[in-house]
């Protein structure tokens, strides 16, 4: 996408017209401007041509993006660019506008109402009506002039047949003071009849300064609705501290470039994303994710750019500079959201593009028919002026965005990222929620849940040993056991020969003793295993728990059962839907058995079990054959369902929000932020509505009082002051309104309703769901018998080169710790660059620098413990 900085534009009319102009162009594919921040977003198109035809529109147009290549100095000067944009210039232009006019106003209101109709005194010399209605004219000309830009655009508007709101304020201040001016020379040449003349030019002046006052509050409101993004924007760090042959050198921002060593001392912010290489802290990321709580940091971990480093020295190596950072992907996606149109912006916009014409054409109308029903010339014309000021298409140009722009903010404070306005509308309208189970769900690390030991055996010694096997080996399950056991408890053991037999377990001598680590069948090869620890093993497998056993010399030790537990706040995050009229289906690449423990216990509705990723967007098809469904997964290798969903929704970590595949990023990785983003949406929809509903009924109730329609039956009738006064308001109200957001509580479950087109639990029960993709219930090659689903680190994590590329057809893998293996040992060979390996596809794509024998391939996948068949020739 291709942003434009727009200039000139006063309502929805301008919008309209832009956009009609632009999206003429045969080579553009998409077109979206905002009025709120004055800027367009295009997909295709020549910037030469696009500015031209801007032009032609009757605006101006200058492109923001430049020829940025993702270099920290380009983007600087970006970043800087956007926040200027956002700044509110407005407000001080239109305030010294205001005062000034003012001051003029007061006069001409003292010389023409304040003499006239209470009979304040004024200088002799002006006593007279042919000088009174002088000196007015000249007081009006010069209140006029102060305010020349309604004219200007307005006027400008209509030589390009685009008419918007600066042209109804141009025309209507005009009429009158056309008007009046004709009158004073009738009344001071030979053809006068003598008498009081009536002149309009206090109301053409006060149309002007009044219409001033609502730009004015509009403008201060409308930057208010922009505070979220300049508030990130600010957050942007404008120096380093670069580490360089052992020194360190102040530098700014844009001077970072990858893979530099920087410095961070405690108290200040962290410049790039990066990794520390050195020292340990806490560091305050509540900048990006909202969170209060410091995250201790050591050498291997991530730091984000904009979040504190609170109490430690540390360096890190710069991973992400300029654009690719995780702060500055967060301002793009709020920026683009903010930029782009919702669906139901079109109701305004096809409104918008008609309405200041027939507006035009009826208050044409009202004068013709005052006329013929005999009224004099001044009251005709009082009618037509006010139906031209009371008219507003502001209003109906700015329901929407504002809307959005607030909407979008709120959800970015507290880690809910929309890419798109059309994103953030239909997250409310969802009426299934599939979820993927590893990482979703639950917290997506096994941990240890429970301890069996043997007869005889303490639990203690059980782990001691275990952890002591456990440690040789890099399988998830082995980790979550070193996790739990002190590494006091187990140093004095002295491991030797350690050996992994795949498709069973482990293998090493420990004091002379044979210890082993592994499945059932294993172990009981080489141990007795009784019944009563056979039995609760079998139990603990219904609960979706993974059992190892370990035995040493021939003896049992007993039982460590490990487990993928539910993530606290789900089961509360399901129930929440539920109660918003969301039915949740679980999909998973687990056994039924494991599945069905872990979905009864968060609370779905539906399981859908043994799946792949490659199999999941078929069933995302199947449920929305029943009603709009949103995928909430990791955003890995659930990317294919994200994409198939009517709404994606990413559960990723604070330092990696660009999932290309979803609409909605969850920063936090908690599951109650989905639940919130739809309550969120839904705000920000009813938010709209009340807008629209304003603007439109303003202007059906406003324009039959301005034109008189009432006269005839109640008598009312409007002065044009009043009729520029409603206006003024009118589009300050929506703002206003769309301010309320930010004192939304989005976790607030309290006034949750459910949809009246909600999907019932018996047609989802009805759906028949086949899986294409499923995963065998068997041992893995690597361990043990594997219930964990491919988690991020696997299939899809790595990039792939530039280089020549080759399929190899690996034999044996079973899970993502299978691919890890299989990978780490393709990328130790000199030439291959980069591996991506799959358990699914059987295969191992190696991206190569140079040529590589066929035996290195060979030896290497067999090394780890696999099988090799070749590379795929066709």
């Amino acid at each position: 996408m291709t942003k434009y900085e727009v200039t000139g534009m006063s309502c929805a009319a301008c919008v309209a017209r832009v956009e009609k102009a632009v999206s003429s162009l045969p080579d553009v594919q998409s077109c979206s401007v905002s009025l709120l921040t004055n800027s367009m977003v295009l997909e295709g198109g020549n910037p030469e041509t696009v500015i031209k035809a801007v032009e032609d529109a009757g605006y101006g147009a200058s492109l923001m993006d430049g020829a940025s290549e993702k270099q920290g100095e380009d983007y600087a000067a970006k970043l800087k660019r956007e926040e200027e944009l956002l700044e509110d210039k407005e407000t001080p232009k239109l305030k010294r506008r205001f005062l000034i006019s003012l001051g003029f106003l007061l006069v001409l209101m003292y010389i023409s109402m304040g003499h006239h109709m209470l009979d304040l005194p004024v200088p002799k010399i002006i006593g007279n009506h042919a000088a009174n209605g002088l000196v007015q004219l000249i007081l009006t000309a010069i209140v006029m002039l102060i305010n020349r830009k309604f004219f200007i655009n307005g006027f400008r508007g209509l030589l390009h047949k685009a008419p918007n709101m600066d042209s109804l304020v141009a025309l209507g201040s005009m009429a009158g003071f056309v008007y009046s001016t004709a009158v004073l020379l009738v009344h001071i040449s030979p053809l006068s009849k003598g008498g009081m003349p009536d002149f309009y030019f206090e109301s053409s002046a006060m149309i002007l300064v009044l219409i001033t006052v609502g730009k004015m509050l509009e403008a201060r409101s409308k930057g208010r609705t922009t505070d979220a993004l300049k508030s990130l924007m600010k957050l942007s760090p404008q120096e380093a501290v670069l580490v360089v042959n052992g020194e360190e050198e102040t530098v700014p921002i844009e001077r970072v470039k990858l893979g530099d060593i920087f410095a961070v001392r405690p108290g200040t912010n962290i410049p790039v994303d990066g990794v520390i290489v050195e020292g340990e802290t806490a560091v305050n990321e509540a900048a990006l994710s909202g969170e209060s709580m410091p995250v201790d940091k050591k050498p291997g971990d991530d730091v984000s750019a904009a979040t504190t480093n609170l109490s430690g020295y540390i360096r890190c190596r710069a991973t992400r500079v300029g654009e690719d950072t995780t702060l500055s992907q967060i301002i793009q996606m709020v920026s683009d959201a903010s930029a782009t149109k919702a669906p139901i912006a079109k109701i305004a916009d096809q409104v918008s593009g008609i309405f200041v014409p027939v507006v035009m054409g009826i208050a044409l109308v009202t004068f013709i028919i005052w006329m013929l029903v005999g009224k004099p010339v001044g009251f005709s014309l009082a009618r037509a002026i006010s139906v031209l000021v009371i008219s507003c298409p502001c209003a109906l140009g700015l329901a929407t965005p504002v809307a959005i722009m607030v909407g979008s903010g709120v959800g970015a404070k507290h880690g809910i990222l929309f890419k798109t306005a059309e994103a953030l509308e239909l997250a409310g309208k969802m009426q299934i929620a599939a979820l993927d189970k590893t990482g979703t769900i639950t917290e997506g690390t096994p941990v240890v849940t429970d301890v069996l030991p043997a007869e005889g055996v303490s639990e203690a010694e059980l782990l001691r040993y275990a952890a002591a096997l456990e440690q040789g080996s890099e399988h998830p399950l082995a980790k979550a056991l070193i996790g739990l056991v002190p590494h006091e408890a187990y140093r004095d053991l002295i491991v030797e020969r350690f050996e992994t037999l795949p498709g069973n377990g482990l293998k090493a001598v420990v004091e002379g003793k044979e210890l082993l680590g592994g499945n059932r069948a294993f172990i009981a090869q080489h141990a007795a295993v009784p019944e009563s620890l056979l039995s609760q093993a079998e139990t603990y497998a219904g609960q979706g728990k993974t059992p190892m056993f370990f035995a040493l010399s021939g003896k049992l030790l007993g039982a460590v059962f490990v487990a993928d537990v539910i993530r606290e706040d789900s089961e509360k995050a399901i129930e929440e839907l539920h109660r918003m009229g969301i039915r949740v289906v679980m999909i998973t690449g687990d056994n039924e058995k494991t599945a069905k423990a872990i979905g009864e216990a968060a609370g779905v509705d539906k399981i859908v079990s043994g799946v792949l990723p490659a199999g999941k967007a078929a069933v995302i098809e199947k449920l929305k054959t029943l009603g709009k469904t949103v995928m909430i997964g990791d955003g890995i290798n659930d990317a294919p369902a994200l994409t198939t969903a009517d709404l994606g929704t990413a559960v990723v970590s604070g330092t990696d929000v660009a999932i290309d595949a979803a609409d909605v990023v969850l920063m936090h990785s908690k599951l109650s932020d989905a639940a919130a983003s739809i309550r969120l949406s839904r705000s920000v929809i009813r938010n709209i509505y009340e807008n629209l509903f304003w603007a439109f009924f303003y202007n059906v109730l406003g324009i039959p009082l301005a034109a008189g329609a009432w006269i005839p039956i109640t008598g009312w009738e409007m002065n044009p002051m009043f009729g520029a006064a409603a206006m003024s308001l009118s589009s300050f109200f929506v703002v206003t309104n769309a301010l309320r957001l930010n004192l939304k509580d989005i976790y607030n479950a309290a006034k949750d309703k459910p949809m009246k087109n909600a999907v019932t639990q018996e047609a989802l029960e009805a759906l028949t769901i086949e899986s294409e993709s499923v995963l065998p219930d068997t041992s893995c090659a690597c361990n043990e018998t594997c219930s964990i689903e491919n988690t991020p680190g696997g299939q899809g994590e790595s990039r792939i080169g530039n280089g020549v590329r080759q399929e190899l057809l690996v034999t044996g893998m079973m899970c993502e710790h299978c691919e890890k293996r299989v990978k780490k040992a393709l990328e130790k060979i000199d030439g291959v660059e980069e591996a991506v390996t799959s358990f699914e596809l059987g295969t191992a794509i190696v991206t190569l620098s140079k040529e590589v024998g066929e035996d290195l391939f060979r030896q290497a996948v067999e090394d780890a413990g696999y099988g090799y068949e070749g590379i795929r020739k066709d």
